[in-house]
């Protein structure tokens, strides 16, 4: 497996700017901002399924499109980081 941190065995994308990851993340979250989703997919590939989060949904949606167009499993996390926070789940700065 390549360093992608890896939670309980799901390997999580953040793909929000770094300063909205720094200001509070899933534990274990990868930050591969939108914008270079593509770029570094390789980073992703040889991974089972990947979890893709955002503030909200709506980025991580389009990168679960780019990722799938790459053969990338991927699975966009609903409701991203701010449903994630809500539910009361763990966050790490």
């Amino acid at each position: 497996m390549n360093d992608l941190s890896v939670l309980h065995g799901v390997v999580i994308i953040d793909v929000r700017e770094p300063d909205e990851y720094a200001g509070g993340h899933v534990p274990a979250a990868v930050n591969i901002p939108l914008g270079d989703i593509r770029e570094r997919s390789a980073e992703i590939h040889g991974s089972d399924t990947v979890y893709v989060i955002c503030q909200s949904g709506r980025r991580s949606a389009f990168a679960c499109e780019a990722l799938e167009s790459l053969g990338i499993a991927s699975v966009n996390v609903p409701g991203g980081t701010a449903a994630w926070i809500a539910a009361g789940l763990p966050v790490q700065q």
